[in-house]
């Protein structure tokens, strides 16, 4: 497996390998990348490597009154060892918790699990939850913003064009009137982390002083071609009380998550086992 690989150090060198490149991919943790090409060996390829680049936007986080700005190059180690992170958005902590083994955390990074569109992706799935964007750089040095409901387009692709790399996700701070949040991710699996999961649920729920659902966002995992946001289950438990959901509007709200699926039967799992597990661990974030 040969390839030319370009170190660029800063965006402006950045930008200029994007210009000049025709064939290339780009690489940060290489978690999955390398063996993609093991797999999959292309000829006459460039990598363009992005693990060197000295640009705080794009490495760092940041805390601006309205949201958290996190840079693509953020890792998935730094993301659990954030306390901020951790104690405002836990279902993020956990899904980088989860995801792979300590090695592999300390160099798997935010934009390394969006931009491979794996249905299965762990932080992907808590991004969703916590209705994020995506800024967008152009090789133009403009940047473009979207929902992360718009980046992902298929099966493991995007709306990233040849020209454009994703440069940070921005996350919303919780509603003022939030007093606690209800926030997690369940991963299933035949092993904890090692494994893709064989269906995940991200859900982050901000709650009001008497008791009020003010926000809801969840992400559905290995459920579909591409992680989903279930919008109707988020919309149908706002407004409610969290303490007094009732069996009746559990199951409802477990089949308004179970709408956005589409899941295969793969060595994993099957379909019906897939919507089985979906189903139930959905009720189960109010026990």
């Amino acid at each position: 497996m040969e390839f030319n690989i370009i170190n660029p150090k800063t965006k402006s060198e950045l930008l200029g390998a994007i210009r000049r490149e025709n064939n290339f991919r780009f690489g940060a943790g290489f978690t999955d990348l390398l063996m993609e090409l093991r797999k999959q060996p292309e000829e006459n390829l460039t990598i363009i490597n992005l693990s060197q680049i000295k640009d705080a936007q794009f490495t760092g986080i940041k805390k601006s009154a309205k949201a958290y700005h996190i840079g693509a190059l953020f890792s998935a180690h730094n993301i659990v060892m954030n306390e901020a992170l951790r104690i405002h958005f836990p279902v993020l902590h956990e899904a980088a918790w989860n995801l792979a083994s300590t090695q592999i955390r300390q160099v798997a990074t935010i934009g390394g699990n969006l931009c491979t569109a794996s249905p299965s992706g762990d932080i992907s799935c808590a991004l969703m939850a916590l209705k994020a964007e995506c800024e967008i750089l152009g090789t133009s040095g403009k940047i473009r913003t979207v929902p992360i409901t718009d980046f992902f387009t298929g099966l493991r692709k995007t709306i990233l064009k040849s020209n454009e790399v994703l440069y940070a996700v921005i996350i919303p701070v919780n509603d003022r009137k939030t007093k606690r949040v209800f926030s997690g991710f369940i991963k299933i699996g035949t092993r904890r982390s090692m494994e893709c999961s064989v269906v995940s649920l991200a859900y982050h729920i901000q709650i009001d002083a008497d008791g009020m659902v003010i926000d809801a966002g969840a992400g559905i995992g290995s459920s579909a071609p591409s992680i989903r946001f279930p919008k109707k289950a988020c919309t149908y438990l706002t407004g409610k009380n969290f303490d007094r959901i009732s069996v009746k509007e559990k199951n409802e709200f477990a089949e308004h998550i179970l709408s956005y699926s589409s899941p295969i039967s793969d060595i994993r799992a099957s379909a019906w086992y897939r919507k089985e597990v979906l189903f139930n661990i959905s009720k189960s974030i109010f026990e």
